[in-house]
């Protein structure tokens, strides 16, 4: 919605679709990382409006682990973001991504 609603955003942003929050992995986001991404965030469906009922509520557990496992290989935590987003905040999707941006060229590249 971003897109169309002409609202800019990094170009460094890759969007990754996934059919709902709850699908994505801890090791996805460590993987990700550890291959070259600088930081990721997970944008879910607010809590209460999931299509899959319970996905971001899952999410939200899996990002808890996350936050465990990213201290132990010793990756800042602001590097991983969870968002409730719904897909009609375009404006919201490209102001997170902005803030992220910046917060991430403020943290430098992951050292790997």
């Amino acid at each position: 919605m971003a897109g169309s609603l002409r609202c800019s955003y990094p170009t460094s942003v890759k969007v990754v679709k996934v059919p709902c929050s709850g699908r994505v992995e801890p090791e996805f986001i460590v993987e990700a990382l550890m291959n070259g991404a600088d930081g990721v965030i997970v944008g879910g469906c607010h809590p209460g409006d999931c299509h899959y009922k319970e996905g971001n509520y899952k999410a939200l557990r899996r990002f808890k682990i996350l936050q465990k496992i990213l201290d132990e290989l010793g990756i800042e935590s602001e590097r991983v973001r969870l968002v409730w987003i719904s897909g009609s905040e375009g404006k919201k999707f490209a102001e997170v991504m902005r803030d992220f941006d910046e917060t991430l060229r403020k943290l430098g590249p992951l050292k790997r």
